[in-house]
């Protein structure tokens, strides 16, 4: 039996539970007549695309057709790909998705994320509206057969790809890495836009990567880990890196990575290099819902240690939790917490925690850095948000504080 049949039955069991159990619209595949979905000129899927809008922000497009494009909407449709494709080449994939795109000065949404609380119906429904499809052998590059063996969307824009192996082959997930560092065009449109995450995977294992620099490429593990070790516990009711598609590409774990745990990182002012996309490793995704979770349901007032070694990046498990708690409600839909503080001893945290936070939320004052003595510190706690004196507007509820403190040396 060749391996093309074997990662293709491995590939099929992916894609069916990720719309069997995983909320996805639907599977696509060349052979079933998708191939004209996707535009590999601009990178997009186009039904999906103009599906989500059509759906959600009709009177809006009417407005872009008539305003824009003279009432023609074949032309508006396809001006508007390639105003999309611009923008995601030039601000990348999860800016995009986050802020939306302007044409003609008007503005659409091209995803809806969960809201922390269910006061507003409104917004709930426009989450629901979200596509999410998954493509077998996406065929990437225009006018070639090159083909990836997965491709994640949400409504119609690329943000995940995946390269299967299966040992049954001989090979892993290293030829799977391999694959992507040999064959895999860093250069190309679709695979190349800042925000994309690319996933090496086999039955055992599974890599990341969220920059293709051919050989140079560089893969972190991505695994849950095991008996204080490396890789993956045994699964008794499946393959050990089932967690990959069942929990983290689910709809709603993967819509809130896209939406609360990506961040990029942009290089210095004037400097050439490229942004560098922080996407979690399993243990930070992990920690940080497993904690949320858990306040959501007990509260304030519990103590968490949250171990991190050297390197394994506890300012952004730090940054990602900050943010979740701030905007964190019960099943009752009341805030669990007033005002979260991060308190470090070491500047260059302190300096990251702020940029991390900040690519999240905007409002002024969220961030307050204290740097002075703890009179400032006391003024910062006095006020609803850190930046301000006045009082909390809830004066029935005592203030909720959860403080973090990163220490320089191991933790034990």
């Amino acid at each position: 039996m060749s391996s093309s049949i074997h990662e293709a039955a491995f590939e099929a069991h992916i894609a069916g539970w990720l719309v069997e159990h995983g909320g996805y619209r639907g599977v696509k595949t060349t052979s079933k007549g998708y191939e004209s979905d996707f535009d590999g000129n601009g990178g997009v899927d186009t039904a999906d695309l103009f599906e989500f809008i059509n759906a959600t922000q009709a009177e809006r497009w009417d407005k872009l057709v008539d305003s824009g494009y003279g009432g023609d909407p074949d032309v508006a449709r396809a001006k508007f790909v390639q105003r999309v494709a611009t923008q995601l080449d030039k601000r990348g994939t999860v800016d995009v998705l986050r802020r939306g795109v302007t044409d003609y000065n008007v503005r659409f949404r091209l995803a809806y994320f969960k809201p922390g609380h269910g006061l507003t119906p409104e917004l709930v429904e426009r989450y629901e509206a979200n596509i999410l499809s998954v493509t077998r052998q996406l065929r990437y590059e225009p006018g070639s057969n090159k083909t990836v063996d997965l491709g994640l969307f949400v409504n119609g824009i690329p943000v995940a790809t995946a390269e299967l192996k299966n040992p049954l082959t001989g090979q892993s997930v290293e030829q799977a890495m391999a694959q992507y560092r040999q064959d895999r065009d860093p250069k190309n449109r679709t695979l190349r836009r800042v925000g994309t995450v690319h996933f090496a995977v086999d039955p055992s294992s599974v890599a990341m990567t969220t920059h293709l620099a051919g050989k140079r490429t560089r893969f972190l593990p991505f695994n849950q880990g095991h008996d204080l070790g490396a890789g993956n516990p045994p699964n008794p009711g499946g393959h050990r890196t089932s967690y990959l598609w069942e929990q983290v590409w689910s709809r709603d774990a993967w819509m809130d990575i896209l939406g609360r745990f990506i961040h990029v990182e942009k290089p210095s002012k004037g400097s050439k290099a490229r942004p560098t996309v922080i996407f979690p490793r399993f243990h930070q995704w992990d920690a940080v819902c497993r904690l949320e979770a858990d306040a959501k349901v007990t509260g304030a007032g519990r103590n968490y240690l949250v171990q991190h070694s050297a390197g394994s990046g506890k300012s952004n498990s730090i940054a990602w939790l900050a943010h979740r708690f701030s905007s964190l409600h019960d099943a009752e839909d009341q805030k669990v917490f007033d005002k979260v503080v991060v308190i470090t001893d070491r500047i260059i945290l302190d300096r990251q925690l702020q940029d991390t936070i900040g690519q999240f939320e905007h409002a002024i004052g969220v961030v307050q850095s204290i740097d002075k003595d703890a009179g400032q510190l006391a003024e910062a706690l006095k006020g609803e948000r850190p930046g301000s004196s006045s009082p909390p507007s809830r004066s029935s509820r005592s203030c909720s504080i959860m403080s973090f403190r990163c220490r320089s040396g191991p933790m034990r």
